[in-house]
C-alpha cells in the first residue's frame, strides 16, 4: 500500500482524502444525480465502491431496508472474487475470517448397506490448481460491510441512503439527466412519501424481483425446473465425520450439499426435497424447516444431526433466467441508460455458488465504464458494451447451473460410474472460480489477438492472471497484479526485451513514445491538470535481476511524480529473474516473448490487448476507440 504522498499520514491509510463530491457530502438524498444504484446488494455495493474513486461523478445508492443487511444468503467466494477484494483493499482481511474450501468429499450409498451412506472419494478443492487465491465461505453480510467501507472511505465517501425505495422511472430524450425516477420513503417520520429524483443513469440492483427491470420492460427468459431444496444455516452436534469438509452427499433417501461456514461451528446444509408436482403452486416453499431438519437426518443415515439454533432457512425451486437485456436499450436505437445486474438479470440455483460472484463482476464490469464516461474521458458508446460483454457470461452460468443442479438431484439408480460428479468438479473448475469469461474483440473492450503469441499466458478478454516479481527498488517479492487497486486506472504492463536496460532498447523506444508523443494514450488522454499516471499506470517488468537495476536509470514514464508534493514512484519498476525469494520467472510463467511485449489491462483487471513494444500505432487506435481525447 502507498501512502504520504500528499504528506504525513497517521490514521489509517485505508480512508482516502474526500475530493470532489465527497467534500460536504449531503446526507439528503440530491434531487439530482449522475449515477442512482438501486439496491445495496453485492452488485450495488462494488459499483458504489468502484464509482468512489470518481470523485468528480454524484453517485447515490438507495436501499428499501432500514439499515445494514444483517445476514445474507449468499455465502460462496470464488477465487475470482477474492482476486476483486484483493484490488478493493480487503482480501486478507476477509480471508482471515472466512472458511477456506480446501477439499470436497463425495458421499454414496454403501454397497453392502444401501440405506447407509459412505465416503466414495475425496478430492482437494480447485482452487490453489489455478490461482494464488482460496475459494472461501463467509457472510454476503460480511462481503457488503467490506465493499461498504470502501465506498465511504473512497474519494467520494458514497453511502447508502437507507430507507428509500423504488417505485418507477421513466426516460426522457435530450436532456443531461434523462431519467426521472420516482422514490418512496418507507420508514420514520417521512413514510410513505415520495419524491422525484433526477439522473444522468440509473443501475437497478434490486434482485430477481427487480423492479427497476419491470420499469425499462425487460423479462426474465427461462424456467424453474420441477425440483425442490431446502437450505438452512444451522448450528449442531453431530457424529458425521465430514462435518466440517465441503460435501456432496447421495443417498437413496435424496440429497444434500453441505458446506462449512466460517466461525469454526456453522454449516449450510442444502437438501432435497425431491420433485414438485405440476400443481404444486409454489407450495413447497411452505415446507417447514423441521421437515427439512427431518429429511436431512434421512440422507445421512447412519449418521444423525441433532440441530441446536436455525440461524436461516429457506426453499427454493431451482430457477435457470436470464433477462432478455441487461439495459434498457430495447430497439438498440440510442445509447442505454438504466443497467440491471445481479439477480436482476440473471437467476439460477443457489448449489453453484455463483449468483454473488457474478453479480459482483457485473458490477466492476459497468463500474469503471460509467466512471470513465460520466469524467469525461470515455465516449458514451462504452457503456453499450456492458451488455454485450455480460450476457453472454450469464447464459454460460446458466447452462453450467443446470448441468450441475441435474447432476445433484439425482437418484443413486441414475448414476452409472460414482466418480463422475467430483469429475466434473474438477474438470469445469475454471468456469465456478470466475477464470473462463472471455470478452471477445467486436463486442467488448478488446483488442484482436493476432500478437497473443506474445504472451500465451495472458489471453486477450481473460482476466489478468497475476504471478510474482521482485521490486526493482527494495528487492521485496510482490504479485504483480496485487500492485493494482481497483482505482478505475489502465493498467499498461511493459515486458522489456532482452536488452531492456539499454539507452536504445526497444523497450527504451517505447518508453520514450508513452512518455513523449503526442499520439501516445498517455498524452492524449490524461488531463493536463492531473498526474501523469492519473489514467494510465505504466509499469515496466525488466527479464534481469532486481539487483542490476538501477531504478534512477530507468525510463521517466515508469518513475512518475506523484501527488501535491510530486515524489517519485518507487513501485513501478520490476525485476523477473529468480532469486532466493522468489523461484518463479513470470517471462517463463506466462510465456512471455524474450523480445519484449506490452500487456494492457483494464481497470476491472481483464486483458484488453498484447502488442509487441514496436506496435505504437495499433495502442493509439485501440485507445481512441474507447476513450476522448483531452482538450
Amino acid at each position: 500500500m502507498q501512502f504520504h504522498h500528499h504528506g504525513y499520514v497517521s490514521a489509517d491509510p485505508r480512508v482516502q482524502p474526500a475530493a470532489g463530491t465527497g467534500i460536504d457530502r449531503p446526507a439528503e438524498l440530491p434531487d439530482e444525480v449522475d449515477v442512482l444504484i438501486v439496491g445495496s446488494g453485492p452488485a450495488g455495493m462494488l459499483l458504489a465502491a468502484q464509482l468512489s474513486q470518481y470523485p468528480g461523478v454524484l453517485t447515490r445508492i438507495i436501499e428499501r431496508r432500514d439499515g445494514r443487511l444483517a445476514l445474507g444468503q449468499a455465502d460462496g467466494i470464488q477465487p475470482r472474487s477474492v482476486e476483486t477484494f484483493q484490488a478493493f483493499g480487503f482480501a486478507e482481511r476477509i480471508v482471515a475470517e472466512a472458511y477456506n474450501i480446501g477439499w470436497m468429499n463425495f458421499w454414496g450409498p454403501d454397497p453392502q448397506n444401501p440405506g447407509s451412506i459412505v465416503r466414495r472419494s475425496r478430492t482437494a478443492d480447485y482452487a490453489y490448481d489455478i490461482s494464488e487465491f482460496p475459494h472461501l465461505i463467509v457472510n454476503q453480510a460480511r462481503v457488503l460491510d467490506y465493499f461498504a467501507e470502501a465506498a465511504a472511505h473512497g474519494p467520494a465517501r458514497i453511502a447508502p441512503d437507507y430507507g428509500i425505495e423504488f417505485v418507477g422511472l421513466t426516460v426522457h430524450e435530450g436532456e443531461d439527466r434523462p431519467v426521472e425516477v420516482r422514490v418512496r420513503h418507507v420508514g420514520g417520520e417521512r413514510a410513505g412519501e415520495e419524491r422525484t429524483v433526477r439522473a444522468a443513469y440509473v443501475v437497478g440492483c434490486d434482485g430477481a424481483r427487480s423492479g427497476v427491470r419491470a420499469a425499462i420492460g425487460r423479462v426474465h427468459v427461462g424456467d424453474i425446473s420441477q425440483h425442490a431444496w431446502g437450505v438452512m444455516d444451522v448450528l449442531v452436534e453431530t457424529d458425521f465425520p465430514d462435518w466440517r469438509i465441503k460435501c456432496a452427499i447421495n443417498a437413496e433417501a435424496g440429497n444434500i450439499l453441505h458446506i462449512p461456514r466460517e466461525g469454526g461451528y456453522l454449516s449450510r446444509i442444502y437438501v432435497d426435497l425431491g420433485a414438485v408436482a405440476d400443481d404444486d403452486d409454489h407450495r413447497v416453499r411452505q415446507t417447514p424447516v423441521e421437515e427439512i431438519i427431518r429429511r436431512a437426518n434421512e440422507i445421512l443415515h447412519p449418521y444423525t444431526l441433532d440441530v441446536k439454533s436455525v440461524a436461516w432457512h429457506s426453499v427454493y425451486e431451482v430457477g435457470h433466467r436470464v433477462t432478455d437485456g441487461f439495459d434498457d436499450a430495447l430497439d438498440g436505437g440510442r445509447q442505454p441508460r438504466v443497467f440491471l445486474t445481479g439477480d436482476a438479470c440473471h437467476t439460477h440455483s443457489a448449489k453453484a455458488g455463483q449468483g454473488m460472484n457474478v453479480s459482483m463482476q457485473d458490477g466492476f464490469n459497468l463500474g469503471w465504464k460509467l466512471g470513465s464516461v460520466l469524467s469525461g474521458l470515455s465516449p458514451a458508446s462504452l457503456l453499450s458494451t456492458y451488455t454485450a460483454e455480460r450476457r453472454p457470461v450469464a447464459q454460460q452460468l446458466i447452462e453450467f447451473d443446470k448441468e450441475w443442479s441435474t447432476l445433484m438431484a439425482r437418484k443413486p439408480e441414475e448414476i452409472s460410474d460414482p466418480a463422475d460428479l467430483a469429475t466434473y468438479y474438477l474438470a469445469t473448475a475454471e468456469f465456478p472460480s470466475g477464470f473462463m469469461t472471455t470478452y471477445a474483440e467486436g463486442t467488448g473492450v478488446v483488442a484482436g489477438t493476432a500478437h497473443q503469441h506474445l504472451a500465451p499466458g495472458f489471453p486477450v478478454g481473460k482476466r489478468f492472471k497475476s504471478a510474482p516479481v521482485t521490486l526493482a527498488a527494495d528487492g521485496n517479492v510482490v504479485h504483480l497484479g496485487h500492485h493494482a487497486s481497483a482505482d478505475g486506472r489502465w493498467r499498461l504492463y511493459a515486458f522489456a526485451d532482452r536488452d531492456g536496460l539499454a539507452d536504445d532498447s526497444p523497450l527504451a523506444r517505447f518508453a520514450a513514445w508513452l512518455a513523449d508523443d503526442p499520439d501516445s494514450p498517455v498524452r492524449r488522454h490524461t488531463p493536463a491538470d492531473a498526474d501523469i499516471d492519473a489514467v494510465f499506470d505504466a509499469k515496466v517488468i525488466y527479464q534481469q535481476g532486481f539487483d542490476d537495476i538501477d531504478v534512477t536509470r530507468t525510463p521517466a514514464v515508469f518513475r512518475p511524480h506523484s501527488g501535491a508534493l510530486a515524489l517519485t514512484d518507487w513501485e513501478k519498476v520490476f525485476a523477473a529473474a529468480p532469486h532466493r525469494w522468489n523461484e518463479t520467472d513470470i517471462f517463463e510463467a506466462r510465456g512471455l516473448s524474450r523480445d519484449g511485449v506490452v500487456v494492457v489491462v483494464r481497470p476491472d483487471q481483464y486483458v484488453a490487448a498484447v502488442l509487441p513494444l514496436d506496435a505504437t500505432d495499433e495502442l493509439t487506435d485501440f485507445f481512441a476507440r474507447w476513450m476522448l481525447p483531452v482538450g
